[in-house]
């Protein structure tokens, strides 16, 4: 059994990588104009925060046998973090460069409270159960983004700002860690991508109800990246 769920986590890796790359082409294409445009680094900076709350849930120190889930968000972060600065770089408002620092800085100091109070204040026994819950708040609140997308398609009646290959992706990310936590009973990862998976199947349903009795126009750009970023999560 554990060799089934370390093979199921594997591939939770390796989807989980292809949805952190995602955002390639709307970065390919700040690169290559040399400006942020109007492209927003809210996402991001939420995805960062979900990736360190997720590697402290992954530490043995909070809870044994996760190195997976550690590992998949320490490349989500290092990732992230290179959006980031990429976007610091082309960004042509001063305001912007200095939102992002401002933002990064009040992660770093509420990443460190939860620290202390996790350590400090429960038991092993009881540690995991206080992580779980605030990495579970920042997945929930990052699955329901869509929620604008949604709204978007449903106004337009297209789908021209829902890739059909991402919201497949976020449904077999969501799919593969539920199966995962469910091998080995892990309450928190079973709740956000068991969340995670019906979201992904919603969207699916969505997508081809405008499809094929919507307006056929499934042309993406840039911003269809940035539009579904927030609903990736890693676990």
């Amino acid at each position: 059994m554990g060799t089934f769920r370390y093979v199921v986590g594997i591939i939770g890796n390796i989807i989980s990588f292809g949805l952190f790359l995602s955002p390639v082409p709307t970065f390919y294409r700040i690169h290559k104009k040399k400006a942020v445009e109007e492209f927003q680094p809210y996402p991001y900076l939420c995805t960062v925060l979900n990736c360190v709350f997720w590697m402290f849930y992954g530490l043995p120190i909070v809870r044994k046998d996760n190195i997976l889930v550690l590992t998949i968000n320490t490349i989500g972060l290092v990732i992230e973090l290179i959006y980031l600065t990429i976007f610091v770089i082309y960004a042509n408002d001063r305001k912007k460069r200095v939102l992002v620092g401002l933002f990064l800085l009040g992660e770093a100091v509420l990443t460190v409270i939860v620290v202390v109070i996790a350590m400090l204040a429960f038991e092993f026994k009881n540690r995991d159960i206080f992580v779980g819950v605030i990495c579970d708040v920042f997945n929930i609140i990052m699955y329901a983004s869509p929620l604008a997308v949604w709204r978007k398609v449903i106004k337009t009646k297209s789908v021209e700002y829902m890739p059909f290959w991402l919201s497949v992706a976020s449904l077999a990310n969501g799919c593969c860690w539920t199966l995962y936590a469910l091998i080995q009973l892990d309450v928190f990862i079973l709740i956000s991508n068991g969340l995670g998976a019906v979201f992904g199947l919603m969207q699916l349903i969505l997508y081809s109800y405008y499809y094929f009795l919507g307006k056929r126009d499934t042309k993406e750009d840039g911003k269809q990246s940035e539009l579904q970023l927030s609903n990736q999560s890693s676990v």
